[in-house]
């Protein structure tokens, strides 16, 4: 339920998430009164009448201060990836500043994290049964695992401490338009890892992104890997049933496809629906199952996108030219 006044802080305002949450909290008739701010370091946001915008880094407690400055809620989604000269000033020192300003604000009520399966080791660890929400930490190698499990771990003990509201929204990889797509190519235009082009000849790498080669992950016992996807939509969907809910007060939610994405399946999909070849890539990563139980029964949260839907919509998105792919941060 909307509160009488609701003025929402959103950091990492441009990216994927951001644009996708400011855009349907906009046009959702439930918060037709909300307004956002947005605070931006590098990009920009576009102009509404109900959002503000303040530019700034978030390690800078003065930019952070304002940001805070009479907002009830925050949305914090502004990350670093394997930036190490960054990734502590942004994700530790910036989301200390922002929950000590929270903490000492008049105007605070609800502060939302979105978090990330980096900190359970993603496909990195073997994981013999689904990842709940009590298991334990387990930061792959690296500076951005790392930075996710302190992220959740601060925010837990800022409920210990201060018995704050607030909660997180544990996400595997986001995916919006031709993300997966993308993320199975075998060229340089790969988006996120593994590098399959790195994994195979030079010259079996030109042959398979030529012909749309469909890569097989394969654990190291030679069985395809299962590995856990969210849309942005749905992502988002479970940001908004959050938002002023009792039963989301100091919880942890795994947010996620209803089932990870089998790449044996996905093979055997892609080929049937678009004829295309596949080949099986040997690789150490293991799969991974995020039980999304949680959610569902706490947020009446449903993920609409499926297997399916989510190859689908990917492949057959088409980018104009005045939409190029970016990648904004390394890793």
């Amino acid at each position: 339920m909307e509160s009488q006044y609701m003025k929402i802080l959103v950091t990492g305002a441009t990216g994927k998430v951001g644009q996708c949450f400011i855009n349907r909290l906009l046009g959702e008739e439930q918060f037709q009164n909300a307004k956002i701010r947005a605070l931006c370091h590098n990009r920009t946001v576009e102009e509404h009448d109900r959002l503000e915008m303040v530019k700034g880094s978030i390690s800078d407690r003065n930019v952070v201060s304002a940001a805070v400055d009479g907002v009830t809620h925050v949305l914090h989604l502004a990350t670093c990836k394997e930036t190490p000269d960054d990734v502590m000033d942004v994700t530790v020192k910036g989301m200390f500043w922002l929950l000590e300003e929270c903490r000492l604000s008049e105007t605070f009520e609800q502060f939302i994290l979105v978090g990330g399966d980096a900190a359970m080791g993603h496909f990195v660890y073997p994981h013999p049964v689904p990842i709940t929400e009590p298991q334990k930490h387990s930061a792959y190698e690296g500076c951005y695992a790392l930075s996710k499990v302190l992220e959740e771990v601060m925010l837990e003990q800022y409920y210990i401490q201060y018995d704050m509201n607030g909660c997180c929204l544990r996400a595997p990889w986001i995916m919006e338009k031709d993300d997966f797509k993308q993320s199975q190519s075998f060229g340089e235009d790969v988006f996120g890892g593994p590098r399959w082009c790195e994994l195979v000849s030079p010259e079996e790498a030109l042959e398979f992104s030529s012909n749309g080669t469909v890569p097989i992950m394969l654990d190291p016992d030679d069985q395809p890997v299962q590995r856990n996807f969210v849309h942005v939509e749905d992502l988002v969907s479970a940001i908004l049933l959050a938002v002023d809910n009792p039963k989301a007060r100091q919880q942890l939610f795994n947010v996620c496809m209803d089932e990870p994405m089998h790449y044996g399946r996905v093979a055997e999909y892609l080929k049937l629906s678009r004829g295309l070849p596949s080949v099986a890539i040997h690789t150490p990563y293991h799969s991974t199952w995020l039980d999304n139980s949680k959610a569902k029964f706490l947020l009446d949260w449903r993920p609409v996108y499926d297997m399916i839907r989510l190859v689908d919509e990917s492949y057959d998105y088409v980018r104009t030219p005045d939409n190029p792919r970016k990648v904004w941060y390394p890793g």
